[in-house]
């Protein structure tokens, strides 16, 4: 699932958002974020959902099975 951690590294940028940031959203550690954006851990499906709602994206965009944002 490297394509979830490239995307979700991409989307954080873009919105100009510091990881620590998105780990005080998702109710995480700054480095489980980080893991995250490493692709050496993965979201379970509540976090899955609330990246796709935050970054307003489907989550079939987010995990890599479609290259349309919406």
């Amino acid at each position: 699932m490297k394509i979830f951690a490239q995307r979700l590294r991409e989307l954080r940028n873009s919105r100009r958002v510091y990881q620590k940031e998105m780990a005080e959203y998702l109710g995480i550690s700054v480095r489980g974020y980080q893991c995250y954006e490493a692709g050496q851990n993965y979201p379970d499906v509540k976090g899955l959902i609330a990246l796709a709602d935050y970054f307003g994206v489907t989550l079939d965009y987010l995990v890599g099975r479609s290259d349309s944002r919406t």
